[in-house]
């Protein structure tokens, strides 16, 4: 396994991390200038932050620093009501595919979907089977596109908690089946993204990394499960404030080869976002060696 105390090469900032501090109103373009300053080397920006910054001017900047990409969040909500509803679905995906190559992501991250219209409170049906079938119709549709464009989809498994409205793929074992029936060549077109907060608690997860392999496994993120959990999907902890046993899940992920970067991605409404961004960046930076 590496070693991570001596520098922070590996790190990577999902930009998410400090999207919203408090008195601090960081652009994606300053996220990016201070990042750069830490000497940190790779960042997975949200696509809503490149929106309100520009997509050129995002570029140009990675770029001018000479930053790399571990993934661009997010693609995939393909469940849908009705043909529209699909319809838009595939054309935002498409964009999205667009604008990752642009900034040299070396892939597509995919939060899949829940049952269509939950996440503004109104779902139009109760069939989660009909869900997980539009998504593996969604991306096996999605698929010509990135292999046309040479950039591989990354399907991340949530937490069973947001089944209904984020995620209707929650396990690492459901997301292989996926990329199983949809690319059985592993063709390198099609992975996972393993989520520490989303996956540490599965009893099969050793086995499910160890199946994925390196052609697999694309994406490493990182934070931790605070113990009270206070919001469903704000409230995650900086790595070593919880109950995850990072340094074993990162053994576990490298033992298939895996080399690439651990991406730091927090939520923390009533803590991590209101702090200063430089602190949250140098806390990273620390963590990421004593406890990742």
């Amino acid at each position: 396994m590496r070693d991570f105390s001596a520098d922070h090469r590996w790190l990577s900032i999902n930009t998410a991390t400090v999207r919203r501090q408090r008195g601090q109103d960081w652009n994606l373009l300053q996220i990016l200038d201070a990042c750069a300053a830490r000497c940190i080397r790779a960042v997975s920006p949200w696509r809503d932050q490149v929106h309100a910054a520009g997509l050129d001017a995002v570029a140009r900047t990675i770029r001018a620093h000479g930053l790399e990409l571990s993934g661009y969040c997010r693609g995939g909500m393909f469940t849908y009501g009705d043909a529209a509803g699909r319809d838009a679905a595939r054309d935002d995906n498409r964009r999205a595919l667009d604008e990752a190559c642009l900034l040299g992501a070396p892939c597509l991250v995919l939060v899949v979907g829940g049952l269509p219209g939950a996440l503004t409170g109104r779902p139009a049906h109760q069939d989660i089977a009909r869900a997980r079938a539009q998504v593996a119709e969604g991306i096996a549709a999605l698929l010509d596109d990135a292999r046309e464009r040479r950039l591989p989809l990354a399907i991340e498994p949530l937490h069973p908690m947001y089944a209904a409205d984020r995620a209707c793929v929650n396990t690492l074992e459901q997301a292989l089946d996926l990329c199983d029936a949809l690319d059985p060549g592993r063709s390198g077109a099609l992975g996972v993204a393993v989520d520490a907060y989303h996956v540490w608690w599965d009893p099969k997860l050793q086995a499910q990394i160890g199946r994925a392999g390196r052609e697999r496994l694309l994406a490493f993120h990182v934070c931790d499960w605070l113990l009270p959990t206070t919001d469903l999907l704000e409230d995650r902890g900086m790595m070593g404030d919880g109950v995850i046993d990072l340094r074993q899940l990162r053994g576990w992920v490298e033992a298939t080869g895996f080399a690439g970067y651990a991406e730091v991605e927090i939520f923390s409404r009533a803590n991590w976002w209101q702090r200063d961004g430089g602190e949250v960046l140098d806390t990273c930076i620390e963590r990421f060696g004593t406890c990742v």
